[in-house]
């Protein structure tokens, strides 16, 4: 893989990373948010994939290279569905 290549998976990595993030930092401590892992995960398949199937077919990503990017942005889905799970599972626990 090219270095210019590299460092633009990597800006997109930060940029899965702050998605992620800014979706967890709105989510309702009652819970119930779970919709927004279905957002991020839209905006994965909106903005990172087409980008991302287009570095493979120009021959920029191997197959390997590119299924492991997108491997880590969907495995980003999932841990903020978790996150989401237990930021509502916390205050359930704690009602009376």
């Amino acid at each position: 893989m090219e270095e210019m290549v590299r460092t633009e998976l990597e800006a997109m990595r930060g940029m899965v990373l702050t998605w992620k993030k800014s979706h967890l930092a709105v989510a309702d401590p009652n819970g119930g948010d779970e919709f927004l892992a279905e957002e991020f995960s839209d905006e994965i398949r909106t903005h990172v994939y087409p980008y991302v199937r287009r570095l493979y077919e120009n021959n920029y990503l191997q197959e390997s290279e590119a299924s492991e990017f997108l491997d880590f942005c969907y495995a980003q889905v999932e841990d903020l569905l978790a996150s989401l799970k237990a930021v509502g599972g916390k205050q359930i626990e704690a009602g009376p």
